[in-house]
């Protein structure tokens, strides 16, 4: 049913059948009986026949009522003036101050506060043509539709009164109980009470606003379904996608297709293949290649994961809420990368949660627990804890691993930069010394109780106190067995570590920059006249110089 209508408002008006040579005669208009007063005559060669008072015509199961009228006999057609009004089959009515019918063809214009109704809606409109084989009503120079539920307005109008469907163009507003919808193409079902808009179109009401350039939306239930660009916007969130589905007695939206969720409020992003959005618990679950983007203080951190849950704070003028993400969590931020396999970030307390393997690395050093914790403080990170089975690792300039491990560990940063660390319970230490970088001059291994280790600016290990009942001792080189190397639970994951391409995903990678056109080799001309003269070889080449000895690389140094 919607197929007609559909074709109207994108062809427009519908084009006129083409002359025939010979015209197909309609059903004759009949003259009613109550006419006043009958004037016939031939005017400027034409057969006229002048009807005033109480005039009605009848064609099938059309009528036509006026004050006065022309009537050509020998076209079927006629001119109606004064409180015009056609009914056709007892529930379509279209009144106007001037009115033309065209008997053969079944057409009618209406001019002058043209008015049309059935039990459904009622348009008022300046002008207005219909087609009775077609049931097509047109309009072009605006109109305005009423129903019990809405009211419409556009520049240029398609009504078919077989269907019940109202195509509008230019202009289009649709005012609803709880929106105001404006666009440019619209579909309105008079029946199912249902918008289809086909151009960029929007929906805004009381909590929010809703985008797209394709879909439709149900006034009854309101319930939305966009394509092309479709957005939800309110004032803390704005959640895109190719499509959209979203349910307003539910406050549920479905996003599919480069989903995106903006947080207003603290410059956060999340993005994925699917989203979900509950408006009445402040929740919303993105998963499908999922990665979010917290910008502060031009310090970017990305989190990627199979799945990110967002969920809006509770608690009266605090901002803030918590992201959970889980599973195959990683992390990148320009001074520090990790992974996990599920994680929680508290953005009111500025705390992110680590949970199950999680690692992290700093520069050079490599940090792993059984569960870990990152405060931040003003958008950088101030403290790192570690617990339970806390292991550090970090190379030096020969390549070797320095470990420490213990229970539990707290790091401090300053500077976004790894300053100390204090291992807490059952530490133990292995720390290779060396001579200005270039030379192994032994190993240190110890145990203590406790420790603290101190980090240089750019985050090598510098130093390592022993507090608490230590044990030390000094292994030289020559007495070094493989099992002196490394403490147990040892493991170095840099091959894990998290770049910035791998986190961010094809959500956020940069759009590729288009090849650079080769530039075309100009031409030569070669002289006809005149030939270069070939440069005559010297007797003898001259000596290359000898090349520089090559410098031994750190790793061969040892």
């Amino acid at each position: 049913m919607l197929l007609p209508a559909l074709g109207w408002a994108q062809q427009g008006p519908a084009a006129k059948p083409a002359i025939q040579p010979t015209p197909p005669k309609g059903q004759r208009v009949e003259l009613l009986p109550g006419t006043q007063e009958l004037i016939g005559g031939t005017f400027n060669g034409v057969e006229i026949r002048k009807l005033i008072g109480n005039v009605s015509f009848k064609q099938g199961d059309t009528f036509m009522y006026c004050d006065s009228a022309y009537q050509y006999t020998d076209r079927n057609s006629i001119e109606a003036f004064s409180n015009v009004r056609i009914v056709q089959n007892d529930t379509l009515t279209i009144t106007g101050d001037r009115a033309t019918y065209d008997g053969d063809a079944r057409t009618a214009r209406m001019t002058g506060n043209v008015v049309m109704r059935d039990p459904r809606m009622t348009l008022t409109t300046p002008v207005l043509d219909y087609d009775l084989n077609r049931k097509l009503a047109v309009y072009s120079g605006g109109g305005h539709l009423t129903d019990p539920e809405n009211t419409l307005d556009s520049r240029l109008g398609y009504y078919n009164t077989d269907t019940k469907v109202f195509s509008f163009r230019r202009d289009v507003r649709v005012q609803t109980k709880d929106y105001l919808i404006t666009g440019d193409t619209l579909q309105y079902n008079t029946v199912s009470k249902v918008v289809y808009f086909f151009g960029p179109t929007r929906i805004k009401g009381a909590r929010g606003t809703l985008y797209a350039e394709n879909g439709n939306y149900n006034s009854r239930t309101r319930v939305s379904n966009f394509e092309r660009n479709a957005k939800i916007e309110t004032p803390e969130y704005l959640l895109g996608g190719d499509k959209l589905f979203y349910d307003e007695a539910r406050e549920y939206g479905l996003a599919t297709g480069r989903v995106s969720m903006v947080s207003k409020k603290d410059n956060l992003t999340i993005r994925g293949d699917v989203g979900r959005y509950w408006r009445g618990q402040g929740r919303a679950k993105l998963y499908g290649n999922a990665v979010m983007r917290n910008i502060a203080d031009r310090d970017t951190l990305f989190l990627a994961a199979d799945t990110l849950v967002s969920v809006e704070s509770k608690v009266p003028n605090k901002p803030g809420g918590i992201i959970y993400a889980y599973p195959k969590v990683r992390i990148f931020r320009a001074d520090l990368q990790g992974r996990c396999d599920s994680l929680t970030y508290n953005r009111a307390d500025s705390v992110i949660y680590l949970n199950t393997q999680p690692v992290l690395w700093s520069e050079q050093n490599q940090l792993t627990a059984d569960s870990m914790e990152l405060r931040m403080r003003r958008q950088k990170i101030d403290q790192m804890r570690l617990y339970a089975n806390s292991f550090i690792v970090g190379q030096d300039t020969l390549l070797n691993f320095n470990q420490v491990r213990g229970r539990n560990m707290v790091g401090y940063f300053q500077a976004g930069k790894l300053k100390k660390v204090d291992v807490l319970g059952n530490a133990e230490s292995l720390y290779y010394a060396l001579e200005g970088d270039t030379t192994l001059t032994g190993l240190n291994k110890a145990v203590s109780a406790t420790m603290t280790l101190r980090f240089s600016p750019d985050s090598k290990l510098q130093t390592i106190s022993f507090l608490t009942n230590p044990d030390a001792s000094f292994i030289p080189p020559h007495e070094l067995k493989e099992e002196d190397r490394q403490l147990k639970g040892f493991v170095w994951r840099a091959a894990e570590r998290p770049t910035r391409a791998t986190t961010m995903g094809k959500h956020f990678a940069p759009p590729a920059k288009p090849k650079a056109k080769s530039k075309a080799k100009p031409k030569t001309t070669k002289s006809r006249t005149t030939k270069a003269k070939p440069k005559a070889k010297p007797a003898t080449p001259p000596k290359k110089p000898a090349a520089p000895a090559a410098k031994l690389a750190p790793a061969a140094r040892r």
